[in-house]
């Protein structure tokens, strides 16, 4: 039903890059990618994932260091049967790039009681364990959904 998934943040250099390949380990039958709602406007699209998440993610054998970031597009929205976001917010932002995928949208974190996956972006090491831990939780539950 839900054969491709498709995990959105801001830049797509943290976390949802960290989703998209903790996903596939859980789901290799299943087609996922990540994109981010602001990585033009942010001038990251084709870079690399932020060095401390590619950091955090190795130390728990997820190898993110090939990623590069891409734009969340209405195009890339309608190749996808599922589209998870970090926090509530990004909802609206999808809403705003693709209105047509907002009823195919929902909360990385919907199984876990926990509504938003804070961004570690430009934050300690503490920050991206946290947000990695919430992450893992979160892609279990949905293993489990799904």
């Amino acid at each position: 039903m839900f054969d491709n998934i498709l995990v959105v943040c801001v830049g797509n250099i943290c976390r949802s890059p960290i989703g998209e390949r903790y996903l596939q380990t859980l789901l290799p039958q299943k087609n996922i990618a990540s994109a981010g709602i602001a990585s033009k406007r942010s001038g990251l699209v084709g870079k690399p994932a932020d060095s401390m998440a590619v950091q955090v993610a190795d130390e728990h054998g997820v190898d993110i260091s090939a990623h590069q970031s891409q734009q969340l597009t209405a195009e890339l929205c309608a190749q996808y049967d599922l589209i998870l976001v970090m926090e509530k917010g990004h909802l609206s932002a999808l809403s705003e790039i693709a209105p047509e995928a907002r009823g195919k949208a929902m909360l990385f974190g919907q199984w876990i009681g926990q509504k938003d996956i804070p961004d570690p972006y430009r934050q300690s090491k503490e920050a991206f364990d946290y947000a990695y831990q919430l992450i893992v939780q979160a892609a279990d539950a949905w293993r489990a959904k799904l």
